[in-house]
C-alpha cells in the first residue's frame, strides 16, 4: 500500500490520522458506481498541489518569481508560477481516464481529453493559481476546482457544454491555500471537510473536520479602495457594518488573495465582498473557476454566496471565462446584505 493509503501514526501523537485519500475513498461511496474513480480523480489534484506547492515553498531561492512574459486569455500578465501550476494540473489530470475536458483561467478553450469514452464522465474547471501577482511579496496564494458530471442529449457532444453547467450541479469543489501551512479543503456535497499537507510524509491529514462556518463574523473583506466606484448600497451596509448595526463593530482584514480571504472568512465568519464597480459592472471574478467552487464550500459550511443579484450556483454559465460579483460570507451579514442591497 502507499503512504497516503495507510492509516499515519505520527511519533508524537496517539490518535491515528486519516489521509484525505482514504477520505475521499469513503466519500465516493456516495456516488452509486462510482467505484474508485472518483478518488483517482481527486488524487490528481492532491498530487498536482503537492508539486506546486513544493515549487511556491522554493520560490525565493529558484527563478519562479516574476512574470512569465505572456498575457493570458483574462488579459493578466502570466506569473512564471501560473504556467508552472497551470501545467501540473493539465499534467496530472489529463492522465485520469473519468475526466473528459478541463478547462482553466489560463487556458482560452477547454481541453478535451477523451470526452467521446464512454469512462469519461466528468469536467474538472480550475484557476491554477488565484492571487499570483501576490507571489513575489511572499502572500498566500491558492488553487480552486470545480467537478461537474458530463451531460448528457443533444448537443453533449460539444467540450464546452460539458463546463458550461450552473454551479449547482457540482459534484465536489475545494480549494488548496499555500500560506503558513499547504491545506486543502474540499466537499462532495456532504459538509465541508479540511486537510493539512504534512511534509514529513508528504500527505493531507485531516485537520478540520466538518468545518461550519460561524453564523456571525467579526470582519468584513474588502477592496475599500475602490468603494467610491461601488453601486451606493455597497457603501451604505459598509458603513453598517462598521457602526455596530448587527450588535458589534466590524474591523477591515483584506489580503487580495481571494483563496486566503475567503479561508479567513469561512474558519472566522464574517463577509467577503468583490462588488461590481464602474470599470467592472459585471464583477471580476471568473465565475466557472472561482465564485461556483467557493460559493459551493461556503453554503456546504452553512454559509451563503450571492452575486448581488441572485444565489451564485444558480447562475447559467455563457462563456467559459465569463465573470461575476461575489458576495459570500455568514449567515447574518449575509441576510443583512441580502435586505440592505439586494431589495
Amino acid at each position: 500500500m502507499t503512504t497516503e493509503e495507510t492509516t499515519i501514526t505520527p511519533a508524537i501523537e496517539s490518535e491515528p490520522f486519516l489521509t484525505v485519500q482514504q477520505h475521499i475513498l469513503q466519500e465516493q461511496k456516495r456516488f452509486p458506481g462510482a467505484s474508485g474513480e472518483f478518488s483517482w480523480l481527486l488524487s490528481g489534484i492532491t498530487l498536482a498541489t503537492k508539486l506546486i506547492q513544493a515549487k511556491v515553498r522554493r520560490a525565493g531561492l529558484t527563478d519562479v518569481l516574476g512574470a512569465h512574459g505572456e498575457v493570458n486569455v483574462q488579459g493578466e500578465v502570466q506569473q512564471k508560477l501560473d504556467v508552472y501550476a497551470n501545467d501540473m494540473l493539465d499534467h496530472c489530470l489529463s492522465m485520469r481516464e473519468s475526466i473528459g475536458v478541463l478547462a482553466s483561467e489560463e487556458n482560452e478553450h477547454p481541453i478535451i481529453i477523451n470526452h467521446t469514452s464512454p469512462n469519461a464522465k466528468y469536467a474538472v474547471v480550475f484557476d491554477p493559481l488565484d492571487g499570483s501577482s501576490n507571489i513575489d511579496v511572499n502572500v498566500s496564494v491558492g488553487t480552486t476546482f470545480s467537478i461537474v458530471h458530463r451531460p448528457f442529449g443533444e448537443g453533449t457532444d460539444d467540450a464546452t457544454s460539458w463546463v458550461l453547467q450552473p454551479g449547482n450541479r457540482q459534484v465536489a469543489a475545494g480549494y488548496v491555500i499555500y500560506g503558513s501551512s499547504t491545506m486543502l479543503v474540499y466537499s462532495v456535497g456532504y459538509g465541508v471537510h479540511g486537510f493539512t499537507l504534512d511534509p514529513a510524509v508528504g500527505a493531507y491529514l485531516l485537520s478540520h473536520e466538518n468545518i461550519r462556518m460561524p453564523e456571525q463574523g467579526s470582519y468584513y473583506s474588502v477592496n475599500e479602495a475602490y468603494r467610491d466606484s461601488f453601486p451606493s448600497k455597497y457603501g451604505e451596509y459598509l458603513d453598517h457594518l462598521r457602526g455596530g448595526g448587527l450588535g458589534r463593530k466590524y474591523s477591515s482584514r483584506y489580503i487580495g488573495s481571494m483563496v486566503a480571504d475567503f479561508h479567513r472568512t469561512l474558519l472566522k465568519g464574517g463577509i467577503f465582498l468583490y462588488p461590481p464597480t464602474d470599470d467592472h459592472p459585471s464583477g471580476k471574478l471568473r465565475l466557472l473557476y472561482e465564485a461556483n467552487p467557493i460559493a459551493f464550500i461556503a453554503e456546504q459550511a452553512g454559509g451563503q454566496a450571492t452575486t448581488g443579484q441572485q444565489r451564485v450556483l444558480d447562475v447559467q454559465p455563457e462563456s467559459i471565462h465569463q465573470r461575476t460579483p461575489l458576495i459570500v460570507g455568514s449567515q447574518v451579514e449575509m441576510d443583512t446584505f441580502k435586505t440592505m442591497v439586494c431589495g
